[in-house]
């Protein structure tokens, strides 16, 4: 075992499962921007689909999906609906994913379709 890396047991298969469906709705770009806008701070649908650059309806699909998945929540504002992501490690998994992937396209590193370890 390399030095400095803890050794854990395997999660249960419902968690596995959950944590692949987590993932599963995150590989949409478009809601990983959703989540990535949300993790900046909360917002409406409206505000989203300006930020994103996706139609009304779509963003509103999405974030529905989302809200199911509990990635994301929601509160009413008078008549507005206003989303927001909830879960700190959510937010931490999705800024230290893109942020490196960001970081990697601006410093020269593979592009993101070429990740170290996955042989792409």
């Amino acid at each position: 075992m390399a030095a400095g890396v803890e050794r854990f047991g395997d999660p249960s298969a419902e968690v596995l499962a959950e944590a692949a469906a987590a993932f599963g709705l995150l590989a949409s770009s478009a809601r990983l921007h959703i989540v990535w806008a949300l993790a900046q701070g909360e917002s409406d649908v409206s505000g989203l689909a300006e930020r994103v650059g996706g139609a009304l309806p779509a963003v509103s699909q999405h974030l529905t999906k989302l809200k199911l998945a509990g990635l994301v929540r929601s509160r009413r504002e008078g008549r507005r609906q206003v989303y927001f992501v909830d879960d700190p490690d959510v937010v931490t998994v999705v800024r230290l994913v893109v942020g490196q992937l960001a970081a990697r396209s601006d410093g020269g590193a593979p592009p993101v379709g070429h990740l170290r370890g996955t042989g792409t």
